[in-house]
């Protein structure tokens, strides 16, 4: 889908079930196409994998509550404020490895001149993060 194609839907993608929703009251259908897993009556289903869902979740309509799916699912929910945005990421099970929050811990290097610099020095701001290795 392009940007402004239907953009109350979920956006399909390729990578990692990842999603961007301008509401998280959205069609089961778009739920499904997107991030891989059937809302079915025993729950959400991917593969061999069923986790319950609660009732709330199962909105009129045949449109499903992506918060509640997304707290069930292990799923990180981030919301930008100034666009009225919502990214979904793909779902932390079985392993449970995700990250819970979007806030960076603290971290302090040296800058170009030797002098120590924090993170939070840039609080309220939008930072990219780039790392490289050699292997």
């Amino acid at each position: 889908m392009t940007p402004d194609a239907t953009r109350h839907r979920l956006a399909p993608t390729t990578y990692a079930a990842r999603v961007i929703l301008e509401t998280l009251d959205v069609p089961v259908h778009d739920f499904e196409r997107a991030t891989g897993w059937s809302v079915k009556p025993q729950g959400a289903c991917k593969a061999e994998v069923c986790v319950p869902l609660p009732d709330r979740v199962r909105l009129d309509g045949g449109r499903v509550d992506v918060g509640g799916v997304a707290e069930r699912l292990g799923m990180p929910l981030v919301h930008d404020d100034e666009h009225g945005l919502w990214a979904l990421g793909p779902e932390s099970l079985p392993t449970g490895r995700a990250l819970t929050t979007a806030v960076a811990p603290e971290l302090e290097l040296p800058d170009f001149d030797g002098n120590p610099f924090k993170l939070s020095s840039l609080r309220g701001r939008k930072v990219l993060l780039v790392a490289w290795a050699s292997w």
